[in-house]
């Protein structure tokens, strides 16, 4: 994969870079935990092909074997890799900016984003992205205006993200020259939006939300993000910044959630809510919006793997019960036996699609490229739009 990446170059890259001149830089932020980092290998990108409603922005990713890269969309990026040590990397928007920023063959929503962007704006873009997995909203990026978080056992690493996020941010804009060649120092930037994607260690989060099965378990997150975005925006000196709120939506709309799954509806919902609840106050009405990510969550995919999860289950109870039962088993049973229960409930089609559509775990989106890439196309246009207005 590493070769391949190497040899080929999109032809996008030969698109002349567009000058800045008379025109300030237009800057987008894209803040978040893991599912803003992006897990999502090319291994998936076939499945985007597949689907008619992707097709277009497949042939955008890759066209002909050549990954996109345009020099007029630049972009710079912090998260950890190994031991948490810090990573940055920075340089034209193409494949490789996901998880850690180690793995040349991972994306995550920046490469969607910068794509959409670029075609709605036809101006240079510059993005700045700060994202780490596992991070939570109510100690790692708390901001200052939300006080302290008073169940920490460190209070050093209560904001720790949101500073960290904070000087990234001015680092690059201190000198955007660096990092996009069409910057003008007479004309400066714009920044002109930020994404939000976080969630998922709030939402499991049980002594902080010990409410959480219930209405409104989940208000002190709506209070803290509104704090964030009140913060970031007087951070950056940008008081009318359109922000995008990318709401939670592991395992899709939770009307549709299988038997399987029910009981997990309405604490989803619950959390999704209270995410989506800043949009609605009045002070952000022009300026805030929500994409329902859930929207985006891959149903063939899922569907195809709830089949191997519950062969799997069966197989497991199956051998328990006999190890109870002092039952004598052959070497290679348990394997045997899931293998077996796979086949009589897994279609050949459930199996392509298993192999083409996932990457990683569920609550990272099944490792979905043409997942991701949909989250990343909503945000860019979402906060275009609110530009536009």
């Amino acid at each position: 994969m590493l070769f391949r990446l190497s040899l080929f170059i999109c032809i996008f890259s030969f698109l002349p870079l567009l000058s800045g001149k008379g025109k300030p830089l237009k800057v987008f932020i894209l803040v978040g935990q893991s599912n803003m980092q992006g897990t999502a290998r090319l291994t998936t990108l076939p499945h985007m092909a597949m689907d008619p409603k992707t097709k277009a922005l497949h042939d955008k990713i890759s066209n002909g074997g050549q990954y996109y890269s345009n020099d007029n969309v630049r972009i710079a990026a912090v998260s950890e890799g190994g031991k948490q040590s810090p990573q940055e990397k920075s340089g034209v928007l193409t494949v490789g900016y996901g998880s850690n920023l180690v793995k040349e063959d991972i994306c995550g929503p920046e490469l969607a984003f910068g794509i959409t962007m670029y075609e709605r704006l036809q101006e240079p873009i510059l993005i700045i992205k700060a994202a780490w997995g596992g991070k939570s909203l109510f100690q790692d990026f708390r901001p200052p205006s939300a006080g302290e978080f008073t169940d920490a056992k460190d209070k050093s690493q209560t904001g720790h993200y949101y500073r960290w996020m904070s000087s990234h941010v001015k680092k690059v804009l201190s000198d955007p020259g660096k990092y996009h060649p069409a910057y003008n120092k007479e004309v400066g930037y714009e920044i002109c939006g930020f994404a939000w994607f976080q969630g998922w260690n709030d939402m499991v989060s049980s002594a902080v939300y010990p409410d959480r099965f219930k209405p409104g378990g989940y208000d002190a997150y709506s209070e803290v993000l509104t704090h964030f975005i009140r913060d970031v925006r007087k951070e950056f000196k940008t008081s009318k910044m359109p922000f995008a709120i990318g709401v939670l939506g592991v395992d899709g709309p939770t009307k549709d959630y299988p038997k399987s799954k029910q009981r997990y509806q309405g604490i989803h919902q619950y959390f999704r809510d209270a995410m989506a609840a800043p949009a609605s106050l009045p002070e952000f009405k022009r300026n805030v919006r929500t994409v329902l990510t859930e929207n985006f969550w891959p149903v063939d995919v899922s569907n195809a793997s709830d089949k191997k999860f519950e062969a799997a289950v069966q197989a497991k109870n199956e051998y328990l019960k006999a190890k109870k039962e002092n039952k004598e088993l052959p070497k290679n049973w348990l394997s045997n036996r899931r293998a077996e229960l796979e086949a009589k409930t897994m279609t050949a089609e459930d199996i392509k699609i298993m192999e083409i559509g996932r990457s990683n775990h569920g609550f990272h989106y099944l490792g979905s490229l043409k997942c991701y890439s949909q989250i990343g196309e909503a945000l860019a246009n979402t906060l275009f739009e609110m530009n536009s207005k």
